[in-house]
């Protein structure tokens, strides 16, 4: 598909907010609850990047139930639009997880624990931003998305 009408850095940084308010909501929930029950990495990292993807897809399922769509155009969209943005989230902010020594097995009330997570989720946000610049100047991603949420 040809390059349509570059995307504005805004609509970058907006349609990566919205992705990141999701998957962030997911990933902090699944490191807490691994954390809180004292699992090993492996299973802490698993739920957190499944419930990233729930409340990433969620936050853009209600959107688009909202503006009358029927499921399986909902569905359909919300995988289109966000797969790509939530997966590099994932790999970047786990990533940085586990590159900071201690963090992962950092107790719930440590800076250490808070400041890795919050951290990563920054650097994921700076990463994927660009992404969803070139997916959206190309049509896809959320690009398709906006003439739903107005």
């Amino acid at each position: 598909m040809e390059h349509r009408n570059g995307a504005s850095w805004s609509t970058a940084v907006s349609a990566t907010l919205h992705c990141l308010t999701g998957c962030a909501t997911g990933e902090i929930l699944g490191m807490v609850i691994g954390t809180a029950l004292g699992w090993p990495n492996l299973p802490t990292l698993i739920l957190a990047i499944v419930l990233a993807f729930f409340f990433g897809y969620a936050l853009t399922l209600r959107g688009l139930r909202r503006a009358g769509l029927s499921w399986r155009r909902t569905i359909r969209l919300a995988l289109a639009a966000d797969t790509l943005s939530i997966l590099v989230m994932e790999i970047v902010d786990n990533t940085v997880m586990l590159a900071v020594p201690g963090a992962m097995d950092a107790g719930l009330t440590t800076a250490l624990f808070w400041g890795a997570l919050i951290g990563s989720l920054a650097v994921a946000f700076v990463v994927t931003t660009p992404i969803n610049k070139w997916i959206i100047g190309r049509g896809r991603g959320h690009a398709v998305l906006h003439s739903y949420h107005h």
